[in-house]
């Protein structure tokens, strides 16, 4: 066991270790991969240290190197140290961290984190919390609870009958939501077809009259789903307008705030989320801005009393606290591994100054990155980045839009390859781009300049070639 775990703490440093010379993007085919990786199940055993060996060396031409400081794609960044040593921690230790009695230390360390969460995020005292695989499961939990809540008050309950007669819920959100609030509903039975667009407006933020109009008329079950940072853009709704707009209807209101949430952290950006205390539930990732490993989102929930109705489950066998908080009563999973853990660690290294500071030069590199790239030949930047988020597009004179697209798409291809920056593309107003998100704690003044130089140098070749 000790030279396996040495064996890993080597590949794992190496790795941290190369980040700022190794190519950014994974370099190798999936045939490639299924070759080094895989073959035959093996007849016989191997020695714990040479199977770590085989997997570091199969894997790494595999991995992206989104944990380094040139990564723009898809939200997502590397782990603060403490956070990373924090979930080895958390690994060694295997504890069951679904209920006290099994985990005490880790069930109280999720407590302590949640708490500490809601003072950062400014969040009603009042509100239970739950640690969730990702963004995706919170907005489950928080929108199982809310289903709970509107038939509970329609006079059903959706525990002892179901959803087979009961009254209609309907979903209102906007085009601009992110597709995992279709997929919680789809999950929680509540049907695509009864998820309702409201208008948005040029930068795709709700708009407060179209919202009116379709919370007129008799009060009926709704739910009203909120942007606190698009993915494209980073465009929040004005939660200040529009929740009590949603409130008097009778309306349960929740903020789907993967990153977006973490702007309340900062006092640059803090007036972005202005009256997002009003709603009812709210879901974010703590491995996108928090910079934590894989695994962990939160969700919370304003009405306890209805987040536990919808998710807690209890046997005589399972030893049910009294006095203190079990996990399984938050959270889908009974069984599931300290994925609070990590998100303690990060709170004690940052601190709230350090997490504020860290939102606050992701968006100013944001800004650096869309500026740079966009005043090149040949791109042009789709907006000024309120946030971490942002959009260039790249054209050719003459090029009708479609060619464009396909220019488009092959900067990016192009730029990736150079291994010196990676981005996503996305369609955005029914036009390709290069989408660029900044989260991680790794980026530098220097990462910005290396990135857009890279563009520089495709979009320079491109042009010689022709």
């Amino acid at each position: 066991m000790p030279d396996s775990l040495d064996r890993a703490m080597h590949h794992a440093r190496a790795w941290l270790d190369g980040l700022d010379s190794a190519p950014v993007g994974a370099r190798a085919t999936a045939d490639a991969l299924r070759t080094a990786l895989g073959g035959r199940l093996p007849e016989t055993g191997s020695d714990p240290a040479d199977v770590i060996d085989a997997l570091a060396e199969g894997a790494g031409p595999g991995l992206h190197a989104n944990a380094g400081g040139r990564f723009f794609a898809w939200v997502m960044a590397g782990s603060l140290p403490s956070a990373l040593a924090a979930d080895w921690l958390v690994s060694a230790w295997d504890q069951n961290s679904g209920m006290f009695a099994v985990a005490p230390a880790t069930t109280v360390l999720e407590e302590i984190t949640g708490e500490w969460l809601k003072d950062l995020f400014g969040l009603p005292a009042e509100c239970s919390f739950a640690f969730t695989t990702g963004c995706q499961l919170a907005h489950v939990t928080a929108l199982a609870a809310a289903r709970y809540a509107v038939l509970d008050r329609a006079g059903w309950d959706v525990n002892r009958d179901g959803l087979y007669g009961a009254p209609p819920i309907r979903i209102l959100t906007s085009q601009n939501r992110h597709n995992t609030l279709d997929t919680a509903v789809r999950y929680l039975g509540m049907g695509e077809a009864h998820m309702e667009s409201v208008a948005t407006g040029p930068l795709g933020n709700m708009l407060a009259d179209d919202l009116a109009g379709k919370l007129s008329g008799p009060v009926r079950p709704t739910i009203l789903c909120l942007n606190a940072a698009d993915l494209n853009i980073g465009t929040f709704d004005d939660f200040a307008t529009l929740i009590p707009i949603a409130k008097a209807a009778g309306a349960w209101v929740h903020v789907d705030g993967a990153f977006g949430l973490f702007a309340r952290t900062a006092p640059a950006y803090r007036a972005l989320t202005d009256g997002i205390e009003l709603a009812d539930s709210w879901a974010t990732d703590g491995h996108k801005w928090l910079n934590v490993p894989y695994d962990c989102g939160m969700a919370f929930v304003r009405d306890a009393a209805a987040h536990r109705a919808a998710i807690a489950m209890g046997a005589a066998y399972l030893s049910p606290s009294s006095d203190v908080r079990d996990p399984s009563d938050w959270n889908f999973e009974l069984s599931r591994r300290g994925r609070a853990i990590p998100v303690y660690a990060a709170l004690r290294e940052l601190g709230r100054e350090g997490v504020a500071d860290l939102v606050e030069r992701c968006c100013v590199h944001c800004k650096a990155l869309v500026g740079g790239i966009g005043a090149l030949q040949g791109a042009r930047a789709l907006n000024v980045p309120v946030l971490n988020q942002g959009l260039v597009r790249f054209e050719r004179t003459g090029a009708s839009a479609a060619e464009n697209d396909a220019f488009t798409d092959d900067v990016i291809r192009r730029t990736n390859a150079t291994g010196e920056a990676f981005f996503s593309g996305t369609t955005w107003n029914g036009q390709r781009a290069m989408r660029v998100s900044v989260v991680s704690w790794r980026t530098s003044d220097v990462d910005v300049e290396r990135s857009i130089a890279a563009v520089a140098s495709v979009l320079a070749d491109m042009d010689s070639a022709r």
